[in-house]
């Protein structure tokens, strides 16, 4: 009685693709949320790239000069359009201005006293930016004057579409980051910026 059941259900056929499902839906489910949640990303970054392009070209404007906050408001409310759901917080803007375009991400000149390649709280450093203390970047805070360099910079923190940061270990909310470098229209004389010698 034992053999003949055995052998049944050993050549059975029925449900074996609830098996097969069951063994291939967590793999499928993943792939599909992390194409989401990818190409959700990926959408984020784009619309928040255009927002700052534009927003960038329309702060080298002497009007826009005016109107920083309507500008950056018009950022936040692109960025919500896409997102609605963002704090206050979510979302930083940062100006920074330079004299050149060279001067972009270049540290502030300092006396290598102990050839360590770093700069150390006793040496004398240059400084450019007129704020008494040694920087990383010699531009200064803040939207500048005629013909000045700005970098503009806007970064999202917002929760992830889909669950599928729990899968694959990612933290629940992603960031993404835009950055452009424009020149202020020459509207005026561009001010001269005087570099102080400080030894600490």
């Amino acid at each position: 009685m034992t053999a003949p059941v055995l052998t049944r259900l050993r050549d059975a056929r029925e449900g074996v693709t609830i098996i097969e499902f069951a063994i291939v839906a967590p793999v499928l489910l993943i792939f599909i949320f992390g194409i989401l949640d990818l190409g959700h990303g990926l959408y984020m970054q784009s619309v928040l790239q255009g927002a700052v392009q534009e927003a960038g070209r329309d702060s080298g404007l002497e009007t826009g000069r005016v109107g920083q906050d309507a500008i950056d408001t018009d950022v936040r409310e692109r960025v919500e359009a896409v997102m609605p759901f963002l704090d206050d917080d979510d979302l930083a803007i940062r100006r920074t201005n330079y004299e050149t375009f060279s001067d972009v991400g270049t540290p502030e000149d300092f006396d290598d006293t102990n050839g360590s390649g770093a700069y150390d709280d006793n040496e004398c450093f240059s400084d450019r930016n007129n704020n008494g203390v040694w920087d990383p970047d010699v531009g200064a805070e803040g939207l500048g004057g005629a013909d000045d360099v700005v970098m503009y910079e806007v970064t999202v923190t917002y929760d992830r579409l889909l669950p599928f940061w729990r899968m694959v270990g990612l933290p629940h909310r992603g960031q993404a980051q835009a950055t452009t470098v424009m020149r202020n229209q020459p509207f005026g004389q561009q001010a001269t910026r005087r570099s102080v010698r400080i030894c600490p």
